[in-house]
């Protein structure tokens, strides 16, 4: 049923990307834009098709959106990512911490290690 929705929901955003992409620009967006003159100033015009396309893609995007959300909600409710965590069984009852002489550089006194005689 999500994958269902979700394809909805993605048909609906590449439909109102067109819708949107599709109608002609009425300007007064940040003084940008085309449009007749002085086109924003005037008052509200009849809704065109493409606009009427528009809000019924925008309410269906939004409540498959709703509808994502719900079922996400349900499907995680009172798990956290904290329970998916496993108890992995250590073979050993205690860490083994580095002792300090394996952190600090060879001394003088020590000997390298010579490869064996070649025969």
């Amino acid at each position: 049923m999500e994958n269902v929705i979700l394809v909805v929901h993605l048909i609906l955003a590449l439909g109102l990307i067109g819708v949107v992409l599709l109608q002609r620009s009425e300007g007064g967006g940040l003084g940008m834009g085309g449009g007749g003159g002085g086109g924003a100033m005037t008052g509200r015009s009849a809704a065109s098709a493409l606009t009427k396309v528009t809000w019924v893609l925008a309410i269906a995007f939004i409540c498959t959106s709703i509808a994502m959300t719900v079922i996400a909600a349900k499907n995680s409710a009172g798990s956290s990512v904290l329970d998916r965590i496993v108890d992995v069984p250590t073979t050993q009852s205690a860490p083994i911490a580095p002792s300090a002489d394996d952190l600090l550089p060879p001394s003088a006194s020590d000997t390298p290690i010579t490869p064996p005689p070649a025969d």
